[in-house]
């Protein structure tokens, strides 16, 4: 708990990043008597006493123009020494960011690794029929709506530098690829061709998309600008239906979804064309395929014995290992720092999104009040 200046919004910061930190799994936190504040020296002695390893004290305070003030403290408390510290300003609108923030901060300096608490995520929610393409913070709060229609949404996924969304709209009595920019509102129809332009994924430096069309026959993979200039160029020829695409985070390959060989499996190939090569080979039906940010695993949509399953694939090794037990799960994603994959589910007729670490020890449930909702894509970091 940190010192503030008793008003709610404050106050509620605090929580934020306990919440934060006790999520990522990599926090056993403690509770201390009190409250610490950004210049207060710990008791050291007591706190090794109750199995602490680091402790972080801090204020949140209200200034004169209305801003608030973040300063936090971070001590080692094994060697009794001062860490680091931070302090910066935020409008109260951005407190709940700025607590974020605070928990990146503090897991950059204790795992050694960049936390995720500042990242958004990006999914669609039907409720009757009104279907809203949502943004939120990565433990599903602070919702904004940037799109809403009375048609069908979906597949969404985030522009590398988190500023701009790719998506599926029907409102044209058709599937449509848009890209969306957030800051300004503005859209663009990137792909309105003949039949079905569906399934978009970003390449690595955010000019490209790799999109599904089915403008010469049956759907393929195609590549196009994604500002909407030129012409499309097809990438795979198959006598089956090529679909669901995703560029390999160094931009040399392409995944993709094909039935090429009788059944639905996931492929690879050059993104600059070429030889595909098949990826899955265990089980009648692999889909849906996402590489990790580092290019070593892949998760995808098994169905084993009717049910459907996220699975998770050393590249490099070949171990498969089932990361969801529900049975009715979809649309993998993964967090920019590899370590938690989520998915859509469903559960005793309620639909869910789920975030899970990669060991399956750490599983977080994002409940909505908006209906269905379902295809989530985790966005990058950004900062």
């Amino acid at each position: 708990r940190f010192v503030t200046d008793g008003r709610r919004a404050a106050a509620d910061s605090s929580e934020v990043i306990r919440i934060d930190l006790q999520r990522s799994g990599a926090f056993r936190l403690i509770d201390t008597p009190g409250v610490l504040g950004d210049t207060a020296t710990p008791d050291f002695a007591g706190l090794r006493g109750r199995g602490a390893a680091s402790v972080v004290g801090g204020s949140v305070t209200r200034l004169a123009d209305g801003r608030y003030e973040v300063r936090i403290r971070l001590h080692d408390v094994v060697n009794g020494k001062l860490i680091g510290g931070e302090a910066f300003v935020a409008l109260e609108a951005d407190l709940r960011y700025a607590a974020h923030r605070v928990a990146d901060w503090i897991h950059q300096r204790i795992v050694g690794e960049r936390g995720i608490f500042t990242t958004r995520i990006v999914y669609v929610s039907r409720q009757g029929a009104r279907w809203r393409l949502n943004v939120a913070d990565w433990d599903g709060e602070n919702i904004a709506s940037p799109l809403a229609s009375g048609e069908p949404v979906m597949s969404p996924c985030w522009s590398p530098d988190g500023t701009r969304l790719a998506y599926v709209s029907f409102e044209s009595g058709k599937p449509v690829v848009y890209v969306h920019t957030l800051a300004t509102g503005q859209r663009r129809a990137v792909a309105d061709f003949r039949g079905s332009n569906s399934a978009p994924a970003w390449s690595p430096d955010g000019r490209v998309l790799a999109v599904s069309l089915t403008r010469e026959g049956l759907s393929q993979v195609f590549l196009l600008n994604a500002d909407g200039s030129g012409s499309p160029r097809r990438i795979t020829t198959s006598p089956g239906i090529d679909t669901e695409p995703a560029c390999s985070p160094d931009g040399r390959c392409l995944y993709f979804t094909s039935d090429r060989g009788g059944s639905p499996q996931i492929y690879r190939m050059p993104i600059d064309g070429g030889e595909a090569a098949r990826v899955t080979f265990n089980g009648s039906y692999n889909v849906s395929a996402r590489p990790s940010p580092d290019g070593r695993s892949l998760a995808f949509i098994r169905r084993r014995e009717g049910r459907y399953l996220v699975t998770l694939r050393d590249l490099a090794a070949g171990p498969e290992q089932p990361l969801s037990d529900g049975g009715r799960e979809a649309s993998p994603s993964f967090a920019p720092n590899g370590r938690w994959v989520m998915f859509a589910t469903q559960s005793g007729g309620r639909d869910a999104l789920m975030a899970v670490t990669l060991d399956g020890r750490v599983k977080h449930r994002l409940g909505s009040s908006q209906g269905d909702i379902r295809e989530p894509s985790w966005g990058p970091f950004t900062s």
